[in-house]
């Protein structure tokens, strides 16, 4: 089973898939939530699939430019889930980010990670009261 996350705007989407068969979607306006719901929704679709952990064979994660805490958040959960589990990642963007991903899991090998596409440097603020 492949294990698709797409985190860079508001509303996230997880997939699974079966080779290239669809088996199950879900998204949510996960918006400022993301970091508190991605694993709870990540464990309930595979629970709603009747499918564990162990059952992904390869992860696909969108690092389009988006969110920079949203491609953050999805790029760490992922990178920590295949590292974990001991299957390929794959990054994808665009339009047919899925099919791509798909495809470049054939030759993906075990232990590499993916990190996020952003559109601009990060605008980190000061502390309040600093």
């Amino acid at each position: 089973m492949i294990l698709a996350l797409r985190t860079d705007k508001p509303e996230a989407e997880i997939y699974i898939y079966d080779n290239d068969n669809l088996l199950a979607k879900e998204t949510w306006e996960a918006h400022r939530e993301l970091a508190d719901t991605l694993l709870k929704k990540i464990r309930e679709i595979l629970e709603s699939n009747n499918l564990k952990n162990e059952d992904i064979t390869g992860f696909i994660i969108h690092t389009g430019e988006g969110s920079f805490t949203g491609l953050r958040i999805g790029n760490t959960v992922a990178n920590a889930m295949a590292y974990s589990l001991n299957i390929p990642i794959v990054s994808s963007e665009g339009e047919d980010w899925i099919s791509n991903g798909i495809e470049s899991l054939k030759s993906a090998k075990v232990g590499e990670l993916v990190v996020p596409k952003y559109n601009a440097e990060p605008n980190i603020t000061k502390p309040k009261g600093s």
